[in-house]
């Protein structure tokens, strides 16, 4: 097993120590939002792009950063991670702004509805309306649909509902670490079960709030690795770190496509952690992989 590099180990532990006991002392969904919003925000400030406007998507409220002013700018549809219970437009503002400023397209960033209030299907049902709302408001432009953890969970079952609902139709798929599955059986998730940022009481926590009722489990858009039919989805892109829980739902699931006949690419990074791309400011690694996973998606929106 690859152990984290020094500096990798310190930016674990102090990412960890800003973050609640969730899943174990802490299990109210109350006090752990509350945790969060004492925090103080970033210190540095935003980085700039040709703009960001709040906007109501026919009832979801999404942001809107414009990389560039062209008309023809490809969109992206991002889905925030947090595990469908926790972050928010805010968590995600300075990744949306690397996107837009990265790729030169327009970022549709969905604030879906979260659980435990609004458990699945709410999610992917505000991620779809967002998503058709995005490609009514720009026809005619590139379409992609992305998110990290359980925005790439979103991410993968907007492909699915896009393809089953006659459209709009995606271009491509960009899924950062992706949480795909319930049953958390993979070996990964024993192996970096704790020491990682991320744990598994963390998980357990999420699913049990996203999917109280056990029948929802098996449905293909809660657990699409292991019951979706993948076949007729758009060209991905998966990155995975080797000491993520959520690891082997990655690498499982690049296979997957691949199986189904999905053209895949995959990038998996042996030392890193469960949103290290995210850290990019305090990770040379990181930043290196974030430019790589951002010329992929701009390659993929490219005019053909």
């Amino acid at each position: 097993m690859t152990l984290p590099a020094p500096e990798v180990r310190d930016l674990i532990d102090r990412a960890a120590a800003q973050f609640p006991p969730i899943g174990t002392t802490m299990t109210d969904i109350a006090d752990v939002r509350a945790f969060f919003a004492a925090r103080p925000g970033p210190a540095a400030p935003p980085l700039p792009v040709a703009r960001v406007t709040d906007r109501d998507a026919d009832g979801v409220p999404v942001r809107v950063y414009e990389g560039t002013t062209r008309p023809d700018a490809p969109v992206v549809l991002f889905c925030h991670g947090g595990g469908f219970v926790l972050c928010d437009l805010d968590s995600h503002d300075a990744f949306c702004r690397s996107i837009a400023a990265a790729t030169g397209a327009t970022v549709v960033a969905a604030d879906y509805r979260r659980a435990p209030e609004h458990p699945f299907p709410a999610a992917p049902e505000d991620a779809h309306t967002a998503l058709r709302w995005a490609a009514r408001t720009h026809p005619g432009r590139r379409l992609a649909v992305a998110g990290d953890s359980a925005g790439a969970h979103l991410a993968t079952v907007l492909a699915l509902l896009a393809r089953d609902r006659g459209g709009p139709r995606i271009a491509f798929q960009a899924l950062y670490y992706p949480m795909l599955d319930p049953t958390r059986s993979r070996p990964s998730h024993r192996e970096n079960a704790q020491g990682y940022f991320l744990t598994a009481d963390h998980l357990r926590w999420y699913w049990d709030a996203y999917l109280p009722d056990p029948a929802d489990r098996t449905h293909p858009h809660a657990s699409p690795l292991a019951h979706a039919d993948l076949a007729g989805l758009p060209p991905a892109h998966v990155v995975t770190a080797g000491l993520d829980p959520l690891r082997d739902d990655g690498i499982a699931y690049a296979g997957a496509l691949a199986a189904a006949g999905v053209a895949v690419e995959h990038h998996h990074h042996p030392g890193m952690f469960h949103g290290f791309l995210s850290m990019a400011g305090a990770l040379p690694e990181g930043a290196a992989a974030r430019d790589r996973a951002f010329a992929v998606l701009r390659a993929a929106l490219a005019p053909s």
